[in-house]
């Protein structure tokens, strides 16, 4: 139950600071976080391998890691993070 309240307030902040990318990020990783505690919970509970979570968080964290690379890449090129502020059409 804790992973579903989790899970919902990690796509409401999501849907909700749809304008800031920095925000946007750290929402995806509260979803990946919520998405790994229930992995746990369900792991322990049906006696299942944890590899799959060390896997997971390995993706979590390249995600992270490729989400702030484009936000470094983004504010070099454009002087903010801000969705409005650069024209997706201009070369």
């Amino acid at each position: 139950m804790m992973m579903l309240i989790l899970l919902i307030s990690g796509f409401i902040a999501f849907v909700s600071m749809h304008k800031h990318t920095l925000n946007m990020l750290l929402s995806l990783e509260f979803i990946m976080l919520s998405l790994v505690v229930g992995l746990t919970f369900l792991a322990t509970n049906l006696e299942m391998e944890s590899y799959f979570i060390l896997y997971f968080l390995t993706f979590a964290a390249c995600e992270g890691a490729l989400g702030l690379s484009i936000i470094v890449a983004m504010i070099r090129s454009h002087g903010s993070d801000f969705f409005w502020s650069f024209n997706v059409l201009q070369c």
